[in-house]
């Protein structure tokens, strides 16, 4: 079996000259650069992938999540991950899948590859922040955990839910 062609990073630039408003501006015209894709995508229907075609995915990225790099157990949970993502038209041939986390696709949603560039950029600024105590680090943290527990939250209220058609 071939080597996988895996996507080449794009370059992020931040023009020095920049506001925060320019910054702000610039995430939000990517995102609706994505809305205006998803709209202009012809949807396909999704399908559940064989044993087989998994095993493929997860061979193609050698075990290995292609979002964090980190080690996939075959045996446990894990996404077939669109390259191209299905909501801006990407298909559901073998070749747009690689294998990754549940938690890393959950993150890396359907956003731009300069998208999730920039999130990351962020991000890791954000967690030198955060290690560093700065005042603005330890206000994104508490932040941070206050909006994760709201998101656990409604998870446990989800799925306590009863099913439509189940009787309680």
């Amino acid at each position: 079996m071939d080597e996988p062609v895996l996507p080449q990073p794009l370059e992020i630039t931040l023009d020095l000259s920049w506001e925060k408003e320019d910054l702000a501006q610039q995430l939000k015209g990517l995102r609706v650069q994505r809305g205006e894709a998803q709209k202009n995508a012809v949807k396909q229907r999704r399908r559940s992938l064989r044993r087989d075609e998994r095993e493929i995915i997860l061979r193609k990225t050698k075990g290995r999540c292609h979002i964090c790099g980190g080690l996939i157990d075959a045996s446990s949970y894990w996404e077939a991950d669109h390259v191209l993502q299905q909501a801006v038209g990407g298909g559901n041939e073998l070749d747009n899948y690689l294998a990754a986390h549940g938690l890393c696709n959950t993150i890396r949603w359907d956003h731009l590859p300069k998208e999730m560039q920039w999130l990351m950029k962020i991000g890791v600024w954000a967690r030198k922040q955060m290690e560093g105590k700065s005042e603005l680090g330890m206000k994104m943290l508490a932040s941070f955990l206050e909006n994760e527990k709201r998101r656990e939250m409604r998870k446990k209220k989800y799925r306590q839910l009863p099913v439509p058609g189940e009787l309680s």
